[in-house]
């Protein structure tokens, strides 16, 4: 006699479902416009968050000595998993910070703040000024909505959009799992360089960035324009 499990069809409270959201080609049109209009600092944060498609605490904690503007790398001593991960730096990114270096000087934290640990820790507040001027819901409980945790996601789609491999995604983003470990130990880093520059010009061709073009002065050229 089959015995029928009373837990079937119930749903477990609390327990998180897998999402697949990202920023598709026309969000992310919006999605620079509307970031174009915020101010520097957040804009940089955002900018950051989706290019190097790193987790929220660790752009957050983003520190000078940690990154290596002449090997356009980023190495992150500690990530949720863990573990330490070196980060390729695509050109835009790398631009984005030589401007920080540029007016702020190279030390202590990228996103300094006033609180205990010296540098931002809530971003979320601004994620929802640029997505409200956007159109873009935000939220993980809202229909269709966006969090900051889809622009990580968004990167990673956006390489699988470009042809890269799962073991290449997983080996940019820092993913851990005991199947893929050992194969992210022998990723050639130029590979995953080429899969993340590729889909970084990719989502800013978006917009409507040209090759070569300079995506601070491109954004600031936005921001002049919406003014007038």
């Amino acid at each position: 006699m089959n015995k029928i499990n009373p837990a079937r069809g119930l749903k477990v409270e609390g327990k998180k479902v897998s999402r697949d959201r990202f920023l598709n080609q026309a969000e992310l049109a919006q999605f620079f416009d509307a970031l174009a209009q915020e101010g520097e600092f957040f804009r940089d944060f955002l900018l950051l968050a989706l290019l190097t498609g790193a987790r929220r605490a660790n752009v957050c904690a983003m520190h000078w000595d940690e990154i290596n503007l002449l090997e356009a790398q980023w190495r992150i001593p500690k990530t949720k998993n863990g573990e330490a991960q070196t980060v390729m730096l695509s050109p835009p990114a790398v631009e984005i910070l030589q401007a920080r270096q540029g007016k702020y000087g190279g030390k202590g934290f990228v996103f300094p703040g006033p609180g205990v640990t010296g540098h931002l820790v809530e971003p979320k507040k601004a994620l929802q000024r640029v997505l409200g001027r956007a159109g873009i819901p935000y939220g993980r409980n809202v229909p269709n909505g966006v969090t900051l945790h889809d622009l990580r996601r968004t990167l990673g789609s956006w390489q699988a959009i470009s042809g890269s491999s799962l073991p290449i995604i997983g080996g940019s983003l820092g993913h851990k799992s005991p199947a893929a470990t050992a194969v992210y130990s022998r990723l050639n880093t130029q590979a995953i360089r080429d899969s993340v520059e590729k889909a970084d010009a990719r989502m800013l061709s978006m917009a409507g960035l040209k090759e070569g073009e300079s995506l601070v002065q491109f954004l600031e050229g936005k921001r002049e324009g919406a003014a007038q």
